[in-house]
């Protein structure tokens, strides 16, 4: 009876050794395959991390172009304004020219008409 006693304690080890190696290669398995997933999360990260620093490069880039257009817009508008000070003291002085000029060729008209009837009145005398 021992001998048939050992054989079922050895068949039952056997069979216990075969279920824990079973099990300890699907563990290796699902290790292997979440250290897979893993590293293919890590990939895609770095990935996403190289695209924002990208992203944000390009960001940093538009943002100082847009610094610059709004300040060259600023010095373009102050001198829009200067250039039309400009223009309005240019229209006021044309304005006071064509007075001048036009009070000089009455004044003008006005000493022909003299002249005319000093030379008309000398020569009737």
């Amino acid at each position: 009876m021992e001998e048939g006693l050992k054989d079922r304690v050895i068949l039952i080890l056997s069979i216990l050794v075969v279920v824990f190696f079973v099990t300890t290669i699907n563990s290796c398995s699902d290790t292997q395959k979440q250290r897979r997933e893993k590293e293919k999360e890590i990939l895609q990260r770095m990935e996403l991390e190289e695209k924002l620093n990208k992203f944000s490069q390009e960001k940093n880039i538009w943002e100082d172009n847009l610094d610059k257009c709004q300040k060259e817009l600023q010095e373009t508008k102050i001198k829009l304004d200067n250039l039309e000070k400009n223009l309005t003291q240019q229209e006021l002085i044309n304005k006071s020219l064509k007075e001048e000029l036009e009070k000089i060729t009455k004044l003008k008209e006005a000493l022909e008409e003299d002249l005319k009837e000093a030379l008309t009145g000398k020569s009737k005398k």
